[in-house]
């Protein structure tokens, strides 16, 4: 085979080839059609009814006054007869709403058991001692705005702890003496 046959061969290959490429790419480029789906059949919406807003139509009623001044005489009005009480009920002024009792103190809750709310008690009058004890070793005038603050807030966690301790809220009295007892104990390390 020579250079020319080649050539043809090549020459015909490439035109197949392009033959199948384009024939490849119609069989792809062909778009797909929605399918046809069944319409949605939409409910009627429901009835509503609906009430007339016309205002009742009452009869004038000339006032007394209006009458005597056009001149006419002024009528007394008939006595419209009232209801007679049935036998079971009897016309009397409502009573005075009874008295309720004193509302009670509510009863603390308690968390801790009876006999070791004593001793917890006791533990945070202890703790707060301590933090009395750090907070009086330290001088106020020595120290700086931050630290002040935090003098400031440790006394108030006392006063506040003593509160809630006389108040039985041991639990809260025992947060608020930690956080106290914690800051005087590093106030009183400076």
């Amino acid at each position: 085979m020579g250079i020319s046959e080649t050539r043809g061969i090549g020459a015909q290959g490439l035109a197949l080839a392009a033959l199948i490429f384009l024939a490849s790419g119609c069989a792809h480029a062909h778009a797909k059609a929605a399918p046809d789906l069944p319409g949605l059949d939409v409910p009627a919406p429901p009835a509503r009814d609906v009430e007339s807003a016309e205002p009742e139509t009452t009869p004038a009623v000339t006032p007394p006054a209006a009458e005597a001044s056009r001149g006419s005489a002024t009528r007394p009005r008939p006595a419209t007869p009232r209801p007679e009480p049935t036998s079971g009920e009897q016309t009397r002024a409502p009573e005075p709403a009874k008295a309720e009792e004193a509302p009670r103190s509510p009863t603390p809750l308690q968390t801790t058991p009876a006999n070791a709310e004593a001793d917890l008690a006791r533990e945070i009058r202890a703790t707060l001692a301590r933090a009395t004890a750090d907070l009086n070793r330290v001088d106020y005038r020595h120290l700086n705005t931050d630290a002040r603050t935090q003098y400031d807030s440790a006394k108030r966690f006392i006063r506040q702890a003593d509160d809630a301790v006389r108040a039985r809220n041991l639990v809260f009295a025992r947060t608020l003496a930690d956080k106290a007892a914690a800051l005087a104990a590093q106030l009183s390390a400076r």
